[in-house]
């Protein structure tokens, strides 16, 4: 009951620290870390230990599967060996780096230290995101940060299960490679085959409602099933996740999209804060447990590791960047324009936040595991120092930086707008009813505003009428259930039509986004 009651009070905080974060401009995910190390100190605290299998699947899977979804497989190819250095190289060389300290100076046997090296390899781009959105940063550097944040947890990842599995003693370092290789193509495959079938079952299932708790369900036993067999998950859940991702929005309605982009943002957000909370009581059992000499010592561990994972990412972009500017003085004048930057690479380097994956993997090592206690609070200290660290310095370093807004996006919605607008006027140009002509009138004038992004968030006249008499609507409605002409049924059925007829009118509704999930 103890936890149950400090998770609801922690979800309560994290509200108000995302709403805190917003006005400060800073990610919320820094907030949120100071938070879960504040439950180290609080005295009554609960212990808890969680099921390693269940941590994975309960916190890894639908993040993972919700960063797949709004991934763009355009950006991937596009950027690809950009994403190849950073998702790959990037985190074998800072496994690496981050397992000879562990060796060396804590004396961890190899598997373990690689292990520790997997952990806190995977930058997280949810809190890079936050602020670098506020500044309209090249859309090159957003988009290779949020692929590589994908694809390296999958990296990152997979090294962390035979780590483990060669530190518990199921696998011999020795055997890794046909196990990765086999492990990867298998996984592919099994995440495009389980992607086919869940587009078969969702399409046949109306209820938003059911919808969503099919959706959950799906991930969990993709999850399950592709560990059970000897895949990967991870690699499963992603292409799982952008198979669906490239046809399922099509073949749902509208209720069942919003309704469902809405359960996995709120799902996501609840995921960060229960992994910070459970961090935050594991933090407090070990300090607990380490005394006198050794605590000096792994507290010392800890700064180390926090300190080796930031110069090494800074290292790797920085040396990756130098190589390609070197070689690219062969090229031609236009690809010279599109090699990567030294700015861009201090931006990116920067940008390794650690989050989810490394709290989770961290959570999720076996109670035996040899090195357990100092590996999680490294973790700890790695995730802590750099949402700190790094994030809430992001923001004078852009300014330090001053990076031209980038438009991409922005041009690329607007001459997406108007090609859907002038779709619209051209199916309705064979209907010759008076009710067709005001509804090819109201297309006329919204593609008048898609063609001028500049007050691309202008209403129309016809907008301004709608919501005048919208708000007369809902005052009439509010009325009616008052003096008991209606009942509470009846109420929030219209409730809803008048939200949605809203958010057709309210240029926010209708050229916005509701989420990015």
């Amino acid at each position: 009951m103890a936890l149950f009651e400090v998770t609801l009070i922690l979800l309560l905080i994290a509200v108000a620290l995302a709403a805190l974060s917003r006005r400060l401009e800073i990610p919320y995910p820094s907030l949120l870390a100071l938070a879960g190390a504040g439950l180290a100190f609080l005295p009554g605290a609960p212990m808890i230990e969680i099921d390693p299998e269940l941590a994975l699947a309960l916190f890894i899977a639908p993040v993972l599967l919700d960063a797949a979804y709004d991934t763009s497989l355009r950006d991937l190819h596009r950027y690809r060996l950009s994403l190849v250095l950073l998702a790959l190289g990037a985190v074998v060389f800072t496994a690496v780096v981050v397992a000879f300290v562990g060796w060396k100076m804590a004396g961890l046997p190899i598997a373990a230290a690689i292990a520790l090296g997997a952990i806190v390899a995977p930058p997280d781009a949810v809190a890079a995101s936050t602020v670098l959105n506020q500044f309209k940063v090249p859309h090159r550097l957003t988009a290779i940060l949020q692929g590589e944040s994908l694809l390296n947890d999958a990296t990152a990842l997979l090294i962390y299960r035979i780590a483990v599995s060669a530190a518990i003693g199921s696998l011999m370092l020795k055997d890794a490679v046909p196990v990765i290789l086999l492990s990867t193509v298998g996984s592919v495959a099994a995440g495009y085959l389980f992607g086919r079938f869940s587009l078969l079952t969702l399409t046949r299932i109306e209820d938003a409602a059911s919808s969503t708790v099919v959706q959950f369900a799906g991930t969990f036993a993709v999850w399950i099933i592709a560990d059970r067999i000897g895949l990967s998950a991870i690699i499963t859940i992603v292409v799982y996740a952008i198979t669906i991702a490239r046809t399922a929005p099509r073949q749902m309605s509208a209720r069942r999209r919003v309704s469902t982009y809405s359960v996995w943002e709120s799902a996501v957000f609840v995921l960060n804060v229960l992994a910070f909370v459970l961090m935050g009581l594991q933090a407090r059992s070990i300090v607990g447990r380490l005394s006198g000499e050794g605590q000096g010592d792994a507290f010392v561990f800890a700064a180390t590791v926090l300190a080796v994972v930031i110069v090494a990412r800074l290292v790797w972009v920085l040396g990756y960047v130098a190589v390609i500017r070197r070689f690219a003085r062969f090229d031609s004048e236009e690809q010279r324009r599109d090699a990567p930057t030294f700015r861009g690479a201090v931006l990116v380097g920067w940008c390794g936040m650690r989050g989810l994956v490394t709290l989770v993997a961290a959570i999720a090592l076996p109670a035996g595991f040899p090195g357990r206690d100092p590996i999680v609070l490294a973790a700890f200290a790695v995730v802590l120092g750099t949402l700190v660290l790094q994030g809430m310095s992001l923001k004078p370093l852009l300014r330090r930086l001053n990076f031209e807004r980038d438009t991409t996006v922005d041009r690329e919605v607007a001459q997406a707008r108007v090609a859907i607008m002038q779709a619209a006027l051209d199916v309705l140009s064979r209907k010759t009813t008076a009710a067709a002509a005001v509804v090819r009138e109201q297309y006329e004038a919204q593609r008048l505003v898609a063609e001028n992004p500049e007050d691309a968030q202008a209403a129309t006249e016809y907008d301004r009428l709608r919501l005048y008499a919208i708000n007369r609507q809902r005052d009439t409605l509010q009325e009616l259930r008052r003096n008991g002409t209606i009942g509470d049924e009846a109420y929030h059925r219209l409730e809803e039509e008048i939200d949605w007829a809203e958010l057709a009118a309210s240029p926010a509704g209708r050229f916005q986004p509701l989420t990015t999930y």
